[in-house]
């Protein structure tokens, strides 16, 4: 039996999101960042954060254009009116759309992931073809939050 395609594979998947996410909110924009389905304040060196984004994985379809949905919540504390979260929401979708594309589509890299942390960059990518936007909630803990929920695309060979 062959192995699985590159591009079918799902910790491929996974690992150039989570890639994509972390250089581009939690180096470039300089947020703290998790991959867990929890809305508590991750611990950044011992210091709670006040801002934050939990991005968790949602249904997936492999095909040969194969469908992925994010749940990304943006979440505050201590943001009585909401602003901080309006903020953090616009650095977050700015990833999610490009406005140097005719379509506005934003596109990111498929790579190919290794336990020694070597990355190989795969043919193709991801395109986000849609985002949803929830309105503002709040968690019984004061938490204010939003989902932004994108629906990735990608070629696989399956």
């Amino acid at each position: 039996m062959t192995d699985l395609d590159s591009t079918a594979k799902e910790a491929n998947v996974r690992d150039s999101i989570k890639k994509f996410f972390t250089d581009s909110l939690a180096t470039a924009e300089g947020l703290s960042l998790t991959f867990d389905r929890y809305l508590a304040t991750p611990s950044i060196q011992g210091h709670a954060t006040d801002r934050w984004v939990s991005i968790n994985f949602g249904d997936m379809s492999m095909s040969y254009l194969s469908a992925l949905d994010l749940q990304i919540f943006c979440c505050t504390r201590a943001d009585s009116e909401g602003f901080k979260l309006a903020q953090l929401r616009d650095k977050v979708y700015k990833y999610l759309v490009d406005s140097a594309q005719t379509d506005g589509m934003a596109r990111f890299s498929f790579y190919r992931s290794r336990a020694d942390g070597a990355w190989t960059l795969l043919d193709g990518g991801f395109v986000v073809q849609d985002v949803m936007e929830s309105r503002q909630m709040e968690s019984d803990d004061g938490t204010k939050f939003k989902v932004l929920t994108a629906r990735l695309r990608f070629a696989s060979k399956v």
